[in-house]
């Protein structure tokens, strides 16, 4: 009976087919040997992968030496790795959790690609679900939460996820297929252990049918998920534009005025560690002056005037370094994928064009003093736009020009001792312009 309806939901959610090889991971619970026997029975070419991450001690090395006892005795070729997960978590800075899942996933694609295998099958079943779906409401979610484990997930599928914890352990007591218990599983140390040995047994005294009954709901709500993701990624497309910076601009006015501007926001900035409470404040700026800024651990979001600016904080401005240009030819790489500089000294000849694109400067080379300096705009810069004749502060030149508070701290400006020579990228300097004494130019292209 197990084996003919984990059959049919393979089949119903076509997770694999007949000829398929299948990578399976293995730690030696009875979840993982119930997968891997299950498959075999079935007639699928399986390898097993068993990954040790050193986190238990002697429990860790016993279930290790299960794995390779049980697929001896299946004849299954078993591939082992060891990782120092805790090593990994810290130097990365995640949880030992984040750590073992980023190695575990990691090693299972690479070995799906060397062994040309056609999936990764592992042993989540209907309670895992549960639990999950349980989490996620309990932290906050929007519906795409409240789905619990998709049966596929790309090169990863889940052939138990039709049937629960009990159903496995009396699918291993009637083949008489042994398996171990990993010990952490038994205390409420960790949020999910918590939610499986008392939140679901208190819910049960209540209907003790809970976990079907959450197992439905959450594909229902995957079915609605279909229809909202596919509005939603329209909604998106209308209220927002990505400029050429790379900083992702949303129309205030736009999103506000649609049929579900929270929703809305949460979709758009919840993927970048933006929490509730901030999704709160963003939405109440849009009533604010704009200046208001939010930060996640890896972005910020800035009310600007007429649009909040999703922008990598990778990608902001972090010192106030200066780029010396000491050669009269080279080029440079700006920081953080604003684009790379060339520049070059050329002699002024009869047939010579001054290019009229903002991203090319041509500066008269004898009024210019190496090494020229490349550095972010400072408070109180003002230099001559070319083609006028009175100083203009550069705050006052991007406010005019309509810069985002972005793009204003990002500003990179070409200097000669201290008077500037290009705001780059937007308008040269009229000092530097070339005339008709020129003899040698220098020729400095942004190239985005």
């Amino acid at each position: 009976m197990f084996t003919e309806l984990i059959a049919k939901y393979i089949a119903s959610e076509h997770l694999l087919s007949a000829k398929d090889k299948v990578i399976v991971g293995v730690s030696g619970g009875a979840d993982s040997v119930a997968l891997l026997c299950v498959l075999l029975d079935l007639g699928y070419s399986c390898e097993a992968i068993h990954c040790n991450f050193h986190l238990r001690g002697d429990e860790a090395d016993r279930d290790e030496a299960f794995v390779r006892s049980l697929c001896e005795r299946k004849g299954v070729k078993l591939h082992v790795v060891h990782f120092q997960t805790a090593e990994y978590a810290a130097q990365h800075k995640i949880s030992i959790e984040m750590a073992a899942r980023e190695l575990r996933y990691g090693f299972f694609e690479q070995k799906r690609q060397e062994l040309h295998a056609a999936v990764i099958a592992v042993a989540h079943h209907r309670d895992d679900s549960v639990e999950t779906f349980l989490l996620n409401l309990m932290r906050g979610t929007g519906i795409n939460g409240l789905k619990g484990i998709r049966p596929k997930n790309g090169w990863v599928v889940r052939p138990l996820l039709c049937v629960s914890r009990e159903d496995i352990l009396r699918y291993l007591d009637a083949i008489h297929e042994s398996y171990v218990t990993d010990s952490t599983n038994l205390h409420d140390d960790y949020k999910r252990n918590k939610v499986r040995l008392n939140l679901l047994p208190l819910m049960e005294t209540i209907n003790p049918s809970v976990r079907e009954s959450i197992a439905l709901a959450a594909s229902r709500l995957s079915d609605v998920a279909l229809i909202y993701n596919k509005v939603m990624e329209q909604k998106i497309k209308q209220v927002t534009c990505t400029q050429s910076d790379g900083v992702l601009r949303v129309d205030i006015a736009a999103c506000i005025s649609s049929e579900a501007p929270r929703a809305l926001l949460y979709e758009l900035f919840s993927p970048y560690g933006f929490n509730a409470s901030q999704l709160d404040d963003i939405y109440a700026s849009a009533e604010s002056e704009p200046g208001r800024r939010f930060l996640s651990a890896t972005h910020e979001v800035i009310r600007d005037r007429e649009c909040w600016l999703l922008c990598p904080l990778a990608g902001g401005r972090k010192d106030e370094s200066v780029i010396r240009l000491e050669e009269m030819e080279g080029e440079l790489q700006l920081p953080h994928g604003a684009g790379m500089i060339t520049w070059q000294k050329v002699k002024r000849t009869a047939g010579f064009v001054i290019s009229r694109d903002r991203n090319t400067v041509c500066a008269d080379a004898s009024r210019l003093v190496f090494p020229l300096l490349l550095r972010h705009v400072m408070p109180g810069d003002k230099f001559i736009p070319f083609g006028m004749r009175g100083k203009k502060k550069l705050s006052d030149y991007m406010t005019d020009r309509k810069f985002s508070l972005f793009q204003k701290e990002n500003q990179w400006v070409l200097c000669s001792g201290d008077k500037i020579i290009w705001l780059v990228g937007e308008r040269a300097d009229e000092r530097f312009r070339v005339n008709d004494s020129t003899d040698e130019i220098l020729l400095v292209k942004l190239v985005r």
